[in-house]
């Protein structure tokens, strides 16, 4: 009889506990990318006016790619005088190949094309001319970086506004990205490269990009430079598509009268030949 009664008592007591759990509401699950609000779009006004297609200064690239370069270790300035030495007698070295993106950070600091900037809530999104592949996310939404690297051409940016410059903190870039100084100057980055931006307009239409660059693998230290853009606001300045490889193809018909792309002939170091 005594066993019969504590059976019922933990058939009671069970159930009641049971009973409690379904009365306890349930605590909504945490949303990782909520839906922006009105107000998300009415302060994306409140920023600076970043709008237009950018170009890059060339001239200056040029100049500070001689005059202000890396802190190169001793092992890689060697491999850099080769490469000076490489392009002055007409064969540089291609830095940029196989259709990969140019990486950052030498998108910002070697790019020869146009750029868009765009502003959504929670994001900053940097789209270049060049190829599909030349695309940047910086995330503004409060996010950190990944407990979990998964390293990428273009890294994981995070960034915040102080006032009206964007500070962009990037990591997680490839060991494979180059850090380049020109199109023919320029070593992989070999790992744990760490890249800070304060982009801000110096003018109405001009935008610096401060970048200090840490890359302990390559450089003796950090290193400090920035890199002007232009803007221009005519709609003949559009971005148009640009694809990495079209010019290494011609077009051409083929045995059953398709229009394709055929390859056209390069030297030993991956230059065009130029047509006869």
């Amino acid at each position: 009889m005594r066993s019969q009664l504590l059976a019922t008592m933990v058939i009671v007591l069970a159930s009641a506990a049971t009973a409690g759990a379904q009365d306890t509401p349930k605590k909504p699950a945490t949303v990782i990318n909520p839906a922006p609000t009105a107000q998300d779009y009415a302060d994306l006004a409140k920023l600076p006016d970043w709008s237009g297609v950018w170009n890059p200064k060339i001239t200056d690239q040029d100049r500070q790619a001689r005059t202000s370069p890396p802190p190169w270790n001793e092992k890689v300035a060697k491999e850099v005088e080769k490469m000076w030495a490489d392009e002055k007698a007409g064969r540089p070295k291609l830095i940029f190949y196989g259709c990969f993106p140019e990486a950052h950070p030498s998108w910002m600091l070697v790019t020869h094309n146009a750029m868009e900037i765009l502003f959504t809530p929670g994001r900053v999104t940097m789209l270049g001319e060049s190829d599909g592949n030349r695309l940047r996310r910086i995330y503004t939404d409060g996010r950190r970086h990944p407990d979990i690297s998964d390293p990428t051409f273009h890294g994981h940016s995070i960034g915040h506004w102080e006032g009206d410059t964007l500070v962009v903190d990037t990591v997680d870039i490839l060991p494979q990205a180059p850090l380049a100084i020109s199109e023919a100057v320029g070593v992989p980055n070999d790992g744990d490269m760490h890249v800070v931006e304060r982009i801000h307009l110096a003018d109405k239409d001009i935008l610096h990009v401060d970048l200090e660059i840490t890359a302990p693998k390559i450089l003796t230290a950090p290193w400090k430079t920035t890199r002007i853009f232009f803007r221009q606001r005519a709609r003949k300045f559009d971005i148009v598509e640009g694809v990495c490889q079209t010019g290494d193809y011609k077009e051409a018909m083929d045995a059953n009268g398709h229009h394709v792309f055929v390859p056209v002939e390069k030297t030993e170091w991956g230059n065009l030949v130029a047509p006869k």
